[in-house]
C-alpha cells in the first residue's frame, strides 16, 4: 500500500559526483561505461515492467484490507512501529547477504531518510490512522490516484513533459476522485477527517516519489528499502508510545497473518518492486498498471472484510482508472 510505493531505492542513477561503476555481469561494461572485452554479455533476462506493475498493483491493493485485518487487534501506530523495524531488519540482513558491505555516502543516507520520512513515518502513518476509521476500498481508491499528483509535480521539478492526453488523464482521474467522495461523504459512509488523512497521505507519497526522482541516493535497493523502513519505525516510536498501549496489542490469529502480510508480502516483496520500477522507467511510467488499483481496492475490501460497495463506486472508478491509465501510458516514439 505504499510506495508505492512506495521513491525508491538505490543504485540505479548514480549522483553526478560518483565514480563510475565497474564492470558487471549485467552491464558488460567497464569502470566509465566503455565495452569490457572480458565481460559475458546479458545472461539473466528482465521481466517485462507490465508484469511486474500488475504484481505490485496487486500487492499495494490487498495491503490496505491486510492492514484492516491487524488494525483490529493493534493501534495503528504500535502496528506500523513494528512493521518498519521487522521488516526494515530484515532487508538489512538481505543487504548484507545480496549486497556485500553496507557503505552509502552521508548525501545519500540524508536522502534516504528524507524519502523514508515521507513515504513511511507521513504516508503510511497518516493512512494507517485514516484506516482505523475509513473503509479499506475507500482508501484504496483514494491513494491511487497517487500517479495523478506525481504527474503534476512530475513536469515542474523533474522536466518531465505533460502531453494533452496527460492532462485529459489528470482531469478525468480528478472527476472520478469527485464522484467517490460525493458518494461515499453524503451517504455518511466515510468521514471528512479520514478523507483529509487519506489526501495528506498520498499528497506526502507523492513528494517522496518525486524526491527519489530528483536526488536519486545511490546504494544496494535493500539497503536503501532499509534505510527508510528503520525511519519510519524510528520517527513514530515515540510517538507510538506517547499516545497508544501496548495493552491495546491482541495477539490473535488475525493480527499475526495481517501484521505477517504487510512485513514480508507488502513491505519487502511490494516495496523492493515499486522502488525496482522506478529504477527502470520515468515517475509516471512506473506506474504503467495503476489504473487496476481502484478496483482492485474495492474487490479486495469486498472479498476479504466483506465491505459494501456503493453503485456510484463503480461509476467514480472509470474514470479514475482511465485517467491513470492517460497519465502513466508510455509516450509514443519520436520521429
Amino acid at each position: 500500500m505504499s510506495p508505492p510505493a512506495a521513491s525508491a531505492s538505490h543504485g540505479a542513477s548514480p549522483a553526478p559526483s560518483a565514480a563510475p561503476p565497474p564492470a558487471t555481469p549485467e552491464t558488460g561494461r567497464a569502470a566509465g561505461g566503455k565495452p569490457d572485452a572480458g565481460a559475458r554479455p546479458l545472461s539473466r533476462p528482465r521481466l517485462p515492467i507490465p508484469l511486474l506493475v500488475a504484481t505490485f498493483c496487486v500487492l499495494w491493493s490487498s495491503a490496505f484490507a491486510g492492514a484492516k485485518l491487524a488494525l483490529a487487534d493493534c493501534p495503528p501506530l504500535l502496528l506500523l512501529t513494528v512493521r518498519f523495524l521487522l521488516a526494515g531488519g530484515a532487508m538489512l540482513g538481505l543487504a548484507r547477504l545480496t549486497e556485500g558491505r553496507i557503505a552509502l555516502t552521508r548525501r545519500d543516507l540524508r536522502s534516504l531518510v528524507l524519502i523514508g520520512t515521507l513515504n513511511n513515518a507521513l504516508y503510511l502513518g497518516l493512512s494507517f490512522v485514516a484506516l482505523s476509521f475509513a473503509s479499506s476500498a475507500y482508501s484504496a481508491v483514494l491513494s491511487s490516484c497517487l500517479p495523478l499528483l506525481v504527474a503534476l509535480a512530475a513536469g515542474p521539478v523533474l522536466g518531465e513533459r505533460l502531453t494533452p492526453g496527460k492532462w485529459l488523464g489528470i482531469g478525468l482521474g480528478l472527476a472520478g476522485v469527485v464522484i467517490v467522495l460525493r458518494s461515499r461523504l453524503a451517504g455518511a459512509h466515510e468521514s471528512v477527517e479520514a478523507t483529509v488523512l487519506i489526501a495528506l497521505a498520498v499528497t506526502s507519497l507523492a513528494a517522496g516519489t518525486v524526491a527519489y526522482k530528483a536526488l536519486k541516493p545511490q546504494g544496494g535497493i535493500w539497503t536503501g528499502t532499509a534505510v527508510q523502513f528503520l525511519t519510519g519505525g524510528v520517527l513514530l516510536m515515540p510517538l507510538a508510545f506517547a499516545t497508544e498501549s501496548l495493552a491495546d496489542i491482541h495477539l490473535t490469529g488475525r493480527f499475526l497473518l495481517g501484521l505477517g502480510y504487510l512485513v514480508f508480502a507488502v513491505s519487502i516483496g511490494g516495496y523492493w518492486l515499486w522502488f525496482y520500477l522506478l529504477t527502470r522507467s520515468t515517475a509516471t511510467a512506473a506506474s504503467s498498471l495503476h489504473f487496476l488499483m481502484p478496483p482492485l481496492g474495492l474487490l479486495f475490501g469486498w472479498l476479504l472484510l466483506g465491505e459494501a460497495v456503493p453503485a456510484m463506486d463503480i461509476v467514480g472508478i472509470v474514470p479514475i482508472a482511465l485517467g491513470i491509465w492517460l497519465v502513466t501510458r508510455a509516450a509514443p516514439p519520436a520521429r
